[in-house]
């Protein structure tokens, strides 16, 4: 009978350590097909950025400053994420992407605001499509951040629970996962919109 209840309670233990590794890869690998989406919409936004400021080029001569930061700021911020899609679990890389994005929101912003004092930019058909598919981008990064965000915080807090945390550093999960921030905590409720 002792030997019974024994053979029970090591079978139990071994299932729940079982259940606990298991948990582990199922919530790292949510936040990593997470941040998938947010790899896909952040390199659809680096590919309009380009069209945008050959159509500003036309209108804003005087202002090459101000697109070459705004190219040099797209560049840095793929050149980020091209880094962190070949390894989302590295805490250190997601924080130096989203110091990128960062760069290239104020750079965005600052490009907006010069823009102002070209009328005619409203009125280029080609200019109002390219704001529009890169609004519509903004909220899907948004969405798409918001839900990776999430994951990261169920596997940081599972990993980070009693008893899970006696066995993550065991079975490969040595760090908690990074979150998407930006610097403006307002702006992440609110991206920002390129009005033309």
């Amino acid at each position: 009978m002792g030997k019974y209840i024994a053979g029970i309670v090591i079978f139990g233990t071994i299932f729940y350590i079982i259940s606990i590794f298991n948990r582990l890869v199922v919530t790292k690998n949510r936040y990593i097909n997470a941040f998938s989406q947010i790899d896909v919409q952040l390199k659809r936004r680096y590919d309009l950025i380009p069209s945008l400021v050959e159509v500003a080029k036309r209108y804003m001569e005087h202002e090459q400053t101000t697109l070459e930061r705004v190219i040099a700021a797209r560049n840095g911020a793929s050149k980020q994420l091209r880094e962190a899609h070949n390894n989302p679990s590295d805490p250190a890389i997601i924080r130096q992407m989203s110091e990128a994005e960062n760069t290239l929101r104020g750079a965005i912003s600052h490009f907006s605001m010069v823009m102002e004092n070209y009328p005619q930019i409203k009125a280029d058909t080609t200019m109002q499509n390219l704001q529009e598919e890169l609004s519509t981008t903004e909220n899907k990064i948004a969405f798409a951040r918001q839900f990776y965000n999430d994951s990261v915080m169920e596997y940081n807090i599972y990993r980070q629970s009693f008893p899970q945390t006696l066995f993550a550093t065991l079975f490969g999960h040595t760090r908690d996962a990074a979150m998407i921030e930006f610097e403006d905590a307002k702006e992440i409720q609110n991206p920002p919109k390129m009005a033309f």
